[in-house]
């Protein structure tokens, strides 16, 4: 793993002459315990753990290109999340997309099955962008696993508003 983060890190140096050496110090270093895996495992050989694939993206896109994202005190999901300044991990208490779109665009197509909702959401008086809708977690006639939303009361003109990895 060092060995990966060192590489990612100084295949971005520029050096104006060749290297003849280089040496690392680790002051403080974990214990090595093995990984333990099951006869069985299910994950691909090369998988990594996420910490580990964290840094290697780091080191590979710099520091600012690898975030978090936390809340915000605005329910709206256009305007309720933004990049963490801490490392602690946010959870939303209903279950959000991790793509939202732009903009919310029309559900064409079947009837959608819902999963779960409707999470009511009136907001937005305060600073002229008012909104009142129910959202819902749904399926598509394809299988996709989406947001939406529609009119409080009515499960009809379906706006989609994200979609889930």
């Amino acid at each position: 793993m060092l060995f990966e983060l060192a590489r990612g890190r100084l295949e971005q140096v520029q050096l104006p002459e060749p290297v003849l050496a280089m040496r690392l110090i680790a002051r403080d270093l974990p214990g090595f315990v093995p990984a333990g895996r099951d006869l069985f495992d299910e994950r691909p050989a090369n998988a990594l753990p996420i910490e580990q694939l964290r840094e290697r993206l780091r080191a590979r896109l710099g520091d600012r290109a690898v975030y978090r994202l936390g809340g915000t005190t605005d329910p709206r999901p256009e305007r309720a999340q933004a990049v963490s300044e801490s490392g602690a991990a946010y959870h939303e208490p209903h279950p959000r997309p991790t793509w939202l779109l732009g903009r919310p665009i029309p559900l064409r197509g079947a009837p959608p099955r819902i999963l779960a909702g409707p999470e009511r959401l009136e907001t937005g008086w305060w600073d002229g962008a008012e909104a009142c809708r129910d959202y819902y977690v749904i399926e598509t006639s394809l299988g996709q696993h989406a947001w939406a939303f529609c009119q409080p009361g009515e499960q009809s003109g379906w706006m989609l508003q994200g979609w889930f990895a």
